[in-house]
């Protein structure tokens, strides 16, 4: 599939400083923009609706809210992220365009209706002190941000990332512009005002698509033929989902440092606001990730399966396995390197961003391994990545699943075990998944040649 990797190798051949840096900045942008805006818009609503919104910790529901909302969405939509992602990439590679765009409909039929099914009722029952209308948004609102993971996870498999760059800018900036009219309503009026932005976000999306390509038909459930589903990547998308917000469910409802917000929804005053700064670190590992896997090691990657392909000469195929092999490696070098240089820096400026929002020193070593953490995170990720070219979906299942089974077994032991020992569960878990991951990739590339040719 044509993707950014042309124009980020285009960018590379001027050779020079400028365009190296002009790359890693657009890959930044590219990779973690969507995510970014997101943030902040939600933070800058809350910000902006403090002076009005009374009580103020109706703000604090607000983004408690969204919070959940992006949670459960993901890990409900995960089920079908990255089993639909390898469907589409199937009819593009048999020349098969014309389905995508009828069997992303029925996806999104299919998930409409089962996550209006779920939320309604649960959003009444659960809130039972909030408004109705409170409930209504809350629920309409999850299946709406359900829908966007799935044209976002589409757009990303067909590589279109400025449309999705853009069109998250359209839809939380609308979303920002809304709120400072609807904050007047509280609670509600935010509420709408990011209902509002999640629409207008999906249905640019959506344009994109139907623009880019079109069909005679409306919809098609040919997505859940018995030969086109791969249950071991809706597993994955799952897991890795579930995995990713286990420690933050396991502080949020811990007795010792969650605390109830709105409902049945929980927040840690003294977890959330270090994960989120951590998570900004990841940005220049983020760039390193798609620089590196999108130009380097796709370009040997293609050469080396065009070479089995065409008949290559043994020689030929063995240097071209050689060459994506070292790329794969240094990918992963350059994505620690950089990680370890954002490290420092969050070492270094850390105690002074808490001081600023009112958190206590004492929590210094907690923001210094979730930024160990989230920079492990993104190691992972470039394994899973390589897993994935190299279609071994039973060792990105097995790397998912151990992730969050002991995301959330540790994160609970480091709990009990006291203050100091907060976020080691997090590192711990990725840290015994990232080994395992290793392991297993310098095996699997080791008979590379083998699994290729004598397993097909």
């Amino acid at each position: 599939m044509a993707g950014i990797g042309f124009e980020l190798r285009k960018l590379l051949k001027r050779d020079t400083y400028f365009s190296l840096l002009q790359t890693y900045g657009y890959a930044g942008i590219i990779s973690s923009g969507p995510w970014v805006l997101s943030i902040f818009a939600v933070l800058l609503i809350g910000i902006i609706s403090l002076p009005v919104v009374i009580p103020p910790v109706l703000v604090s529901q607000f983004q408690t809210s969204i919070t959940y909302l992006i949670a459960f969405s993901l890990i409900y939509t995960g089920l079908f992220q990255l089993a639909f992602t390898r469907y589409s990439a199937d009819r593009i590679f048999e020349k098969e365009h014309f389905r995508l765009l009828p069997n992303l409909n029925g996806l999104l039929l299919i998930v409409t209706t089962v996550g209006g099914v779920l939320s309604f009722p649960l959003a009444i029952v659960l809130f039972p002190d909030t408004s109705l209308l409170y409930r209504l948004l809350f629920a309409t609102t999850f299946v709406t941000v359900s829908c966007v993971w799935l044209a976002a996870i589409l757009l990303s498999g067909l590589k279109a990332y400025k449309a999705i760059l853009y069109n998250f800018a359209a839809g939380y900036g609308t979303a920002l512009f809304l709120a400072f009219f609807l904050r007047a309503w509280k609670l509600e009026g935010l509420l709408l005002a990011f209902l509002i932005g999640q629409f207008v976000l999906l249905k640019g999306m959506l344009f994109v698509i139907f623009r880019t390509y079109p069909s005679r038909t409306f919809v098609e459930f040919d997505f859940l033929g018995k030969r086109r589903v791969h249950h071991s990547l809706m597993l994955t998308g799952f897991f890795y989902n579930l995995a990713i917000w286990a420690d933050k469910f396991v502080f949020w409802f811990h007795p010792y440092t969650g605390s109830t917000v709105i409902g049945p929804l929980n927040a840690s005053e003294i977890y959330d606001f270090p994960i989120f700064l951590a998570y900004l670190s990841i940005l220049p590992g983020m760039a390193v990730f798609l620089v590196r896997m999108e130009t380097d090691f796709v370009e040997y990657y293609d050469r080396f399966y065009d070479a089995i392909r065409e008949g290559g000469s043994l020689t030929t195929i063995e240097t071209m396995k050689n060459e994506m092999v070292h790329m794969a490696r240094e990918g992963i070098y350059d994505i620690i390197k950089i990680q370890s240089i954002a490290t420092i820096i969050i070492f270094l400026f850390g105690p002074a961003m808490l001081s600023l929002a009112g958190i206590s020193l004492t929590y210094v070593p907690l923001l210094n391994i979730d930024v160990v953490s989230t920079g492990l995170q993104v190691v992972l990720l470039g394994l899973i990545n390589i897993y994935f070219y190299l279609d071994r979906r039973g060792r990105a299942l097995l790397l998912t699943a151990l992730f969050a089974t002991l995301n959330f077994s540790l994160s609970l032991i480091s709990i009990n075990l006291g203050p100091y020992f907060y976020g080691y569960g997090f590192a711990g878990s990725l840290c015994i998944t990232i080994m395992c991951g290793m392991f297993l990739l310098d095996r699997d590339l080791d008979t590379l040649e083998y699994k290729t040719f004598m397993l097909q």
